[in-house]
């Protein structure tokens, strides 16, 4: 294919460095490292010990710079200021469908869905019993749990707290200072899991318990770590007087910073989507489907065998469709 490194050359997701944020510089290559440049200084980071790039606001990057963090199994997302928002993202390292192909069978049949979404209630529940629980029954029991949370940590840090108001496009719509930085974090929180998501080849949009839009399965992903990151964090900062979305980003960057939460996140969506023992292949396997064996190599010429068959009296016809046009003189 288009790549040039295996999946055998690349760092493993869970061990890169989780993000790189990017704002009014200029990336380029030079090597294999990509170059950031701003009128304060140039920095060299070698492509492939970064999980994901987040390119923000007055960023400038090249063609050459793309096809290097491609070929290195980086992915690139493309954010707003500070990175409250998402916009787009490239591919990351995986070479394989596998894993997406297990995604799509699991979310389009009702009872393998379900018994996806009761495992990640699970993960938030673990001293609970959710093996025959309805959805909206899971709904209840999580939307209980969140508010207790939101109470509690509101409690511990003298903040005054009301409710989670949100409206997508416009963190500042709530008006107070922790609502704002559980927007701002939140969002930080999705591109992490955004990247893992793309990285090992999964489905951003194949959600379990959101659905309809193309980061479904991320804001799955993502409410498995709210209440142990972005919750705290963000009451925290409004204690002090750390009020600004710069301040919640830096400081989300730095509690990630030891690439722990990026090896959770692998770990987690393999042990949501694949069986118990199940080998996660990132091959590149160029197959063809077939209604019978499932699957016959791809790179063969599979019409051989009919050319043996064909001799002097085979006709190949070739038709298209009707056309009002005149006949040449």
């Amino acid at each position: 294919m288009w790549w040039l490194s295996n999946p055998q050359d690349l760092h493993r997701i869970e061990d890169r460095i989780s993000t790189l944020y990017v704002e009014k510089c200029h990336l380029d290559r030079d090597d294999n490292a990509v170059v950031l440049v701003n009128r304060e200084r140039t920095v060299r980071v070698p492509a492939a010990l970064v999980a994901t790039v987040l390119i923000g606001p007055g960023t400038r990057i090249t063609h050459a710079a793309v096809r290097l963090l491609a070929d290195s199994g980086t992915a690139i997302c493309w954010v707003g200021d500070r990175g409250v928002r998402m916009y787009a993202a490239g591919l990351g390292p995986s070479r394989g469908a596998g894993l997406l192909m297990r995604q799509a069978y699991l979310v389009t049949r009702t009872r393998e869905r379900l018994t996806v979404a009761r495992r990640m209630y699970g993960k938030r529940f673990p001293d609970e019993d959710v093996s025959q629980a309805t959805m909206q029954q899971l709904r209840g029991r999580e939307g209980a749990r969140i508010k207790k949370i939101y109470r509690e940590h509101a409690a511990r840090t003298g903040v005054a707290w009301n409710r989670r108001v949100y409206v997508p496009g416009d963190p500042d719509a709530a008006g107070d200072d922790v609502n704002r930085l559980l927007s701002a974090g939140h969002s930080c929180l999705y591109g992490i899991c955004h990247a893992a998501t793309v990285g090992i080849g999964a489905s951003p949009a194949l959600g379990f318990v959101h659905t309809g839009g193309a980061t479904s399965f991320v804001l799955d992903i993502a409410d498995l770590y709210k209440a142990e990151y972005t919750i705290p964090l963000a009451f925290d900062l409004a204690a002090s007087g750390h009020v600004e979305e710069r301040d919640i980003r830096t400081a989300f960057r730095d509690k990630v910073a030891d690439g722990h939460l990026m090896a959770r996140i692998v770990h987690d969506i393999k042990d949501l989507l694949l069986e118990e023992g199940a080998h996660d292949s990132d091959d590149d396997a160029m197959h063809l489907w077939d209604e019978f064996d499932g699957h016959v190599p791809g790179g063969v010429n599979w019409a051989a065998g009919l050319a043996d068959q064909w001799d002097s009296n085979t006709v190949i016809g070739v038709t298209g469709p009707d056309i009002d046009q005149q006949t040449p003189p």
